[in-house]
């Protein structure tokens, strides 16, 4: 690269939880003077047609835990540096937040260690839509005053001992990614005797048309298997699930349909890999 050569900016920005209503003027402004948008799969293509320009690159470099195909970190880091360091303006456009579950850290370490510019937009997360359009105050006088945020894809993740802390907070929980652990989760809590005045509240592919919200008593809840969703899914545990029921204002959807498309062909990750490439060569 000639030294004169001026280096790009990478903007690492949230794209809120579905809903393209709920991304921010700050990450719309940005996407308009993008030269090369990399995102996500939970990324509304509504954003994309309404706010990227016809003469951008949009990248798909998603990603599945673990299921279907699933673009490497590493690429999608490799990509945010190259692209800089040929001056053009990158957005990284997540799902939700930038900073809750995202795996920014990797890529700000990247960034870092080539001395690229960068600039970090907050979006809304998974929890707080969830939330608001479920009708589910994450703290409430009288429910609780504080929340905490958590994802258990792994048994390991989370020790006994903290389940059993877990289970007698007053906190209302917010589990990330965790929708395939839900037994795990009802029997743990379950298990540590957690208080019937708590409910577990499943919403999944939330703030979209396709929102559904399930709620569980935990204490009563045994046949677990029977359970399925679509993902994206969000878990909410605490009392104030409980006031789902009176102030739910967003109709359940009752099909199957998926709102974000789950990664059913390679396309993405060897367009992702292929680009990659040719930045080297």
């Amino acid at each position: 690269m000639n030294e004169n050569q001026k280096i790009g900016k990478v903007i690492l920005a949230g794209a809120g939880p579905g809903d393209p209503d709920l991304i921010s003027l700050k990450a719309v402004k940005a996407l308009r003077q993008a030269d090369v948008v990399i995102l996500d799969r939970l990324v509304s293509s509504e954003i994309i047609d309404e706010h990227v320009s016809s003469e951008a690159l949009v990248i798909y470099a998603g990603k599945q835990a673990g299921k279907g195909y699933s673009t490497r970190q590493s690429t999608i880091n490799q990509m945010l540096v190259e692209y800089a360091l040929q001056g053009k303006n990158v957005v990284r456009l997540k799902g939700g937040d930038v900073s809750i579950f995202s795996n920014v850290l990797d890529e700000l370490q990247a960034l870092v260690d080539h001395s690229i510019p960068f600039e970090m937009i907050p979006g809304i997360s998974a929890a707080l839509g969830a939330a608001a359009y479920s009708g589910i105050p994450l703290t409430a006088r009288d429910h609780s005053t504080a929340v905490r945020f958590l994802t258990y894809f792994k048994k390991e993740t989370l020790p006994d001992e903290y389940w059993k802390e877990l289970a007698a907070t007053e906190d209302t929980l917010v589990f990330y990614m965790s929708g395939e652990t839900l037994p795990k989760i009802i029997q743990k809590l379950s298990a540590n005797n957690v208080s019937s005045e708590k409910s577990l509240a499943l919403i999944e592919q939330a703030t979209t048309p396709n929102q559904r919200v399930r709620v569980f008593e935990l204490n009563k809840y045994t046949d677990t298997s029977s359970i399925s969703f679509i993902s994206p899914a969000l878990l909410i545990v605490g009392k104030t699930v409980a006031l789902h029921e009176r102030f739910k204002w967003k109709e359940n959807y009752e099909g199957s349909a998926y709102y974000f498309q789950p990664l059913t062909s390679a396309l993405t990750t060897i367009d992702a890999d292929e680009i990659v490439n040719q930045l080297n060569n």
